[in-house]
């Protein structure tokens, strides 16, 4: 997510935004049938294309493959790195701060290209659950022998793809009263377990039993490489929509803010133009993140020439720290309320709501395959440790 659109546009099932509606014949699987075998090649379930499987090899001797059989009150939609046809919503990495046109320099991707399931009740209330894998264009998930898996108490096996699939449920659902949860590991069947020690460790974490794989309005669903964020229809109706945001923007520049040096008038670009990144304009709002003081773009105050924008001196208040340029966040389903942008997050000067702002700043997203740490939303910048956000200060017109 780049701001509400990826760097090179949507473009069929990859987009910044998927919305899952009911199909109009189920496709949804559930488990049936357990085969033990010596040999994986003597699976019917395997060879037949028709028929759903997943495959737990468990030495080169034995692998336990467990059939699945059509499920007429569920829907299925599966998420992942593969553009193959099983794939709904294909998904890549996210490059944090990454602007349209830019080469993305990614090698080698972490996310699995059958990366998870995401299977919803065809009937109210609609549950909708995650499982960790997806089923590849043979129909199979396959656990190899140095996967993580295991045989549960009730003797059903279970095991965790390599990076996992990790989610965390926000306490009180995505209100701007919401606190960050606890980030868990959903597994193959669905199950909840703490996190390993590192992202593909060996050894699952332990069974939690009293929470669910159940995706909840304001869920963070991590993919090692990507984190989508999950919103309900009923969340999406008390959301801010984009004509609002945009009354939003006309409102702060209908008043007119000017730059206390260059006493010209500011203004914010349209949503459009945030959204693209591709060019400053004139008018553009420029901020101290340290001290909060927006200004328009002047070229004095630098303490380093070699970063000329990290190191500038305010000179309303002379606070040294950096000076970037102020885009409105255009993804409405981040927000937490629908008040007005008067709040950026540092150090990438995307503004929004201060609830907003907040409650972002206080979410640890994973990051690589042990650390976590707050990011903008919008552009997923790591937040500075120090100041995650700035209260931005305006100055009305002089006349």
């Amino acid at each position: 997510m780049y701001n509400g659109s990826l760097p090179n546009g949507d473009r069929g099932r990859r987009k910044s935004r998927f919305a899952l509606y009911r199909r109009t014949k189920a496709n949804g699987v559930k488990p049936s049938t357990v085969h033990i075998l010596n040999t994986p090649q003597a699976s019917k379930a395997v060879n037949c294309k028709g028929q759903h499987s997943i495959s737990y090899t468990l030495s080169r001797n034995q692998t336990v493959v467990v059939e699945y059989c059509h499920d007429k009150d569920t829907d299925m939609f599966q998420i992942g790195r593969s553009t193959e046809s099983p794939i709904d919503f294909v998904v890549t990495d996210t490059v944090a701060g990454s602007q349209e046109g830019e080469e993305t320099p990614i090698t080698q991707s972490t996310i699995s290209r059958f990366a998870c399931r995401v299977v919803c009740e065809r009937h109210p209330p609609y549950t909708a659950r995650i499982f960790a894998a997806g089923f590849d264009s043979s129909k199979n998930i396959f656990l190899g022998e140095k996967a993580a898996k295991w045989k549960n108490p009730d003797g059903h096996m279970d095991g965790l793809t390599t990076n996992g699939v990790l989610v965390m449920h926000p306490k009180g659902g995505f209100t701007e009263e919401s606190k960050p949860g606890v980030w868990r590991e959903i597994s193959v069947c669905g199950d909840v377990y703490t996190l390993r020690e590192t992202r593909s460790a060996q050894t699952p974490g332990k069974l939690v039993d009293n929470e669910s794989n159940v995706l909840q309005d304001g869920s963070l669903v991590d993919l090692c490489g990507a984190t989508l964020l999950w919103r309900t229809a009923e969340g999406l109706f008390h959301t801010p929509t984009q004509k609002h945001l945009e009354a939003l923007r006309q409102e702060i520049n209908a008043a007119r803010p000017q730059c206390p040096v260059g006493l010209n008038t500011l203004a914010f670009p349209s949503m459009q133009r945030s959204r693209a990144l591709t060019s400053l304009e004139d008018k553009q709002p420029w901020v101290y993140l340290a001290c909060g003081h927006v200004h328009g773009y002047h070229n004095w105050g630098h303490r380093s020439e070699q970063e000329p924008n990290t190191q500038r001196e305010c000179p309303m208040c002379r606070v040294v720290g950096p000076y970037v340029p102020l885009w409105l966040g255009c993804e409405a389903a981040f927000y937490v309320d629908t008040g007005a942008p008067t709040h950026a997050f540092v150090p990438c000067g995307h503004v929004c709501s201060e609830k907003s702002v907040k409650y972002w700043s206080e979410i640890p997203l994973p990051h690589g395959t042990h650390a976590f740490h707050a990011a903008c939303p919008f552009c997923a910048t790591q937040l500075s440790l120090s100041q995650g956000c700035s209260k931005l200060i305006f100055q009305g017109p002089v006349d």
